[in-house]
């Protein structure tokens, strides 16, 4: 299937063809990301003007846009250069002024002769009791009336490009839709009532009240279902490429996971025994898994990627645990250590720091299969790290890998099975929109044991207070973090707020009881903070927020935050959970510098009120938006130039379910719809999907 389509040309064509654009617009338009008419067409109205004719100005919103038909009166030109030059209308009820600045009084009077009848639109405002139209948007003749629409719309602009322009573009753009076939369901057309593709573009370029441009108006919501479509469709596309890998059936005896759950103090949730059936059986069949294993702060992840583990080595094969830093996989080893001493296996740990004969000893162990569950960071990736037989790579929190990597790590696993296992619960939207080619398990109870976090908000006008109980709570042996502030200006401020912290909380606790880490530290002094706090040496750990990612002190009980309001939700999530993992009650005290704005508010309220990971996370993306939720850059997030993943997220479940469906009636969409929706990822550049697309 190479080349685009010929039905496509026209939209696919040089912008410089549009009417009004030349090569200077065009490059102006680049910084849109418009490139092609098919880019301009999908660029939407964000707002519109009311055009609608007036009998006066006066029976305008004021100051705002009115259309009006006037009679022209007198011109005074401006008493210096560059001042104002004024023009007399009159309208059914009142006298008023048009005014231009650098205005020519031969043009003006060509254009506004005195004496003559016109109709101006432009924004209004009163000065002095005189209302003045300043620069009017449109001069015409009231024969010409039609001409102007009555619901004019707004589109994003750039230098260089002024509604005008993208008007005159858009007008000649839409003059190209070519006629399509419908890739959408019939079913689903009908039941929300949505227009044929075509009909959706002009409509949503010309609206004609503000209700049209809202996300939910049909034909804005069908675009949007398109975009979705066809990310789902690429999705699935690549889900049903790596089904098609052969992969390595991997049958537990049960043996091993049965020592394990046999020596465990507590019975594992509904969640983690579910999410343990989905994954063996995965393993079982003789294609890859792709799963991912989401469950917020101390759901209990280890657990279950362990008895995948197990399942790989009672099938007579090699497992892998991949963490992003070494500090994580050191903390994995820990976590699975007592487990593996249980089942009797044999666990090794891989990083950058094993150099020379160890390394090569550990290597030597592993290709022999001596080893058989390594846990590393990405140093396991290296040439010259071979498995005797790799059935499973579970890759710990994997929100920096975008489909593209999972398609790399798939083809350097030959055949083994991938579970990847992230900490941040992602709303059910993001989540399909990210990693919509997997399959899922949720863990989303606690374990049992675990005691709720108190969550206190407190002005920082009280911080006093809030070291007395520190110094209480010393006392009785407790441990606490300290979170300073994130400061925007530089790192360096950070580093003077986290100091200038650590002073006061030595001179009021003891300088024994307190540490500090911070960014700036080297990473060996950063360990030996950590190491004196997790041996208990010291009591009060003061810290820049590098303790978020999953540090394990069940004997902290205290999370103090201040300025929380300078955080996001996530954020404060993943901190809180750094406490509550022993037996003792917890407490997290926000502290806040009043007075707080309204966002600031909501976030720390809803802290207060809820410790659900996904339903703060839902909150979260109310609040900010998809991009910034995750950090577009690193993220792997499509952009989407029309869905809205906040407010659209209903759409996305119904897209994923509908790409799937069609793959699976039409997995090399010859039919009449798959043709259809091979047109869809042409005009929606979903390039890599048609190279998936299987041939014959």
């Amino acid at each position: 299937m190479s080349g685009r389509p010929e039905v496509l040309w026209p939209l696919f064509a040089d912008l410089k063809g549009l009417d009004g654009i030349g090569p200077k617009t065009a490059q102006a338009f680049e910084h849109l990301d418009i490139d092609a008419p098919r880019d301009l067409i999908f660029s939407l109205p964000y707002s519109g003007i009311d055009r609608r004719i007036r009998e006066s100005v006066l029976d305008g919103d004021l100051p705002g846009v009115v259309t009006v038909q006037v009679d022209i009166g007198q011109h005074r030109q401006a008493r210096n250069r560059g001042g104002a030059y004024r023009i007399e209308a009159t309208d059914c009820k009142t006298k008023f002024q048009l005014v231009f600045f650098h205005g020519r009084s031969d043009y003006l009077q060509h254009v506004l002769p005195i004496g003559s009848t016109k109709l101006v639109s432009g924004r209004v405002e009163i000065f002095d009791n005189v209302p003045q139209m300043v620069h009017p948007d449109h001069i015409l003749d009231p024969d010409d009336a039609n001409s102007l629409p009555m619901f004019e719309p707004v589109y994003p602009l750039t230098s260089g490009v002024t509604q005008k322009t993208v008007a005159r573009a858009m007008k000649d753009a839409l003059k190209r839709l070519p006629d399509m076939p419908e890739w959408i369901d019939n079913s689903q057309m009908s039941q929300e009532g949505w227009p044929g593709w075509a009909e959706a573009v002009k409509s949503v370029h010309s609206p004609e009240n503000a209700g049209d441009l809202a996300a939910t108006s049909p034909d804005r919501a069908r675009l949007a279902y398109d975009e979705l479509m066809a990310h789902q469709l690429t999705l699935a596309l690549a889900r049903a490429d790596q089904r098609k890998a052969k992969g390595i059936v991997s049958s537990g005896t049960g043996v091993l996971r049965a020592r394990v759950l046999g020596s465990l103090p507590y019975k594992p949730t509904g969640a983690q025994l579910r999410s343990m059936e989905e994954i063996a059986s995965d393993m079982a069949l003789p294609v890859k898994m792709n799963r991912l294993l989401q469950g917020d702060v101390g759901a209990g992840k280890t657990l279950v990627a362990f008895m995948a583990l197990l399942v790989a080595v009672e099938a007579g094969g090699q497992g892998v645990m991949m963490a992003p830093t070494e500090i994580l996989a050191r903390q994995h080893l820990e976590g699975l250590q007592p487990l593996a001493e249980e089942a009797g296996v044999v666990l090794e740990l891989l990083t950058g720091r094993d150099k020379g004969a160890e390394r090569q000893a550990k290597l030597a162990a592993l290709e022999k299969g001596n080893i058989q569950i390594l846990v590393g960071t990405h140093a396991v990736f290296q040439k010259d790290v071979v498995f005797k037989d790799l059935r499973i790579a579970v890759v710990d929190e994997q929100h920096r890998f975008g489909v593209r990597q999972r398609l790399e790590l798939g083809q350097k696993g030959q055949g083994a099975d991938v579970l990847v296992m992230t900490a941040t619960p992602i709303p059910r939207s993001l989540a399909l929109a990210q990693y919509g080619d997997m399959d899922v398990s949720v863990l989303d109870e606690k374990p049992p044991g675990r005691k709720p976090i108190k969550t206190a908000l407190i002005s920082t006008e009280r911080i006093d207070e809030v070291i007395g109980h520190l110094r209480r709570a010393v006392d009785e042996g407790r441990q606490a973090y300290w979170v300073c502030p994130l400061v925007e200006e530089s790192e360096n401020s950070d580093l003077i707020a986290a100091e200038a912290r650590f002073r006061k909380l030595r001179s009021e606790l003891g300088d024994a009881h307190v540490g500090l880490v911070h960014g700036q530290m080297p990473p060996s002094e950063k360990d030996a903070a950590m190491a004196a706090f997790v041996a208990g040496e010291t009591a009060v750990l003061v810290a820049t927020t590098v303790i978020e990612v999953g540090v394990n002190i069940p004997n902290a009980t205290i999370m103090v935050i201040e300025r929380a309001e300078t955080f996001g939700l996530a954020q404060l999530h993943q901190l809180r959970g750094r406490v509550g993992r022993g037996s003792a009650e917890s407490t997290c005290l926000l502290m806040y510098q009043p007075p707080l704005s309204e966002t600031g508010m909501r976030r720390l309220t809803t802290m207060r009120e809820t410790e659900d990971g996904f339903r703060i996370s839902e909150v979260d993306l109310e609040m900010r938006g998809a991009g910034d939720l995750i950090g577009v850059a690193q993220s792997g997030l499509p952009k989407f130039r029309i869905a809205d993943l906040e407010r659209q997220s209903g759409l996305m479940s119904v897209a994923q379910s509908d790409a799937r469906k069609l793959l699976a009636q039409d997995p090399g969409l010859t039919s009449d719809r798959g043709k259809a929706a091979r047109l869809l990822l042409w005009l929606m550049r979903q390039d890599e999907a048609i190279g998936l697309i299987s041939v014959g």
